[in-house]
């Protein structure tokens, strides 16, 4: 398959790399980077902070895939100590509104997808901090 700047995938077809793509943004930690890059450039260590619980490891393994994508830019300053910063390219912006509508919608029906769960499992649903 050729491509070319301009054409639509199809997430259906098995050899579309849409499947591809739908990985990426749909990963939990592309949908928190996107979120913290809303805000403006950020360096490294303000995002490992900001998402907590991420791996250096995994956040570096994340954010070179963003940048491969084209999702983010990565700005290094010949500076001493170096410094690097992270913003959104404007096809990263475009996902701006889809990830902040995903993260909300998780936010707001987390307590009945777990209650679900625990009910299919045969446990009594609980409160979020008291388990």
């Amino acid at each position: 398959m050729k491509f070319r700047d301009s054409w639509e995938g199809d997430a259906f077809d098995p050899e579309c790399p849409t499947r591809v793509i739908l990985d990426r943004v749909g990963d939990k930690w592309t949908v928190l980077i996107i979120e913290i890059l809303d805000d403006g450039p950020k360096r490294f260590g303000e995002i490992r902070q900001a998402i907590g619980g991420i791996t250096p490891k995994v956040l570096t393994s994340t954010l070179r895939s963003l940048v491969a994508d084209g999702l983010v830019t990565r700005q290094s300053y010949g500076e001493v100590p170096p410094r690097v910063e992270y913003s959104l390219t404007e096809l990263g912006r475009s996902l701006q509104a889809p990830v902040a509508a995903l993260r909300r919608w998780a936010e707001l029906n987390v307590a009945e997808v777990i209650g679900n769960r625990d009910r299919q499992a045969g446990l009594e649903p609980v409160k979020p901090g008291s388990r």
